[in-house]
């Protein structure tokens, strides 16, 4: 399943997985938060409680979207964060990855803190 991510003029495809957390998160599409920024991450608060999937990691790739359980976030992962041990993100715990951006998404760099992040199907 694909979706567009936009938030003000930065518009990325994305790709979601074939897992429970993907599907819940298709099923509430479209939605929109504030970006908030981790370092090279960009998280917002979402209307679902999900559990911490067993195949949960907290070094993800660059690109890779991700449900965080306990903050309820979803989360965009475009660099190291402020726990990265190196160049990959690592959320601040771990999270059911969901999904990755299709491309380059150092983009994100230029996304201000509370810049309005939009996620919807694509058709």
């Amino acid at each position: 399943m694909k979706i567009e991510i936009r938030i003000d003029d930065i518009v990325l495809a994305g790709t979601l997985d074939e897992n429970n957390t993907a599907r819940q998160i298709a099923a509430i599409l479209p939605i929109e938060g504030p970006a908030n920024l981790w370092g090279q991450e960009i998280y917002f608060e979402i209307p679902l409680d999900i559990a911490l999937a067993d195949d949960a990691v907290a070094e993800v790739d660059v690109g890779a979207m991700a449900y965080w359980p306990a903050g309820r976030a979803l989360c965009i992962f475009f660099g190291p964060t402020p726990v990265s041990t190196g160049e990959r993100p690592t959320a601040y715990s771990p999270v059911n990855v969901f999904g990755r951006i299709d491309a380059d998404c150092r983009v994100l760099k230029q996304v201000a803190d509370g810049a309005l992040v939009r996620i919807r199907l694509m058709q």
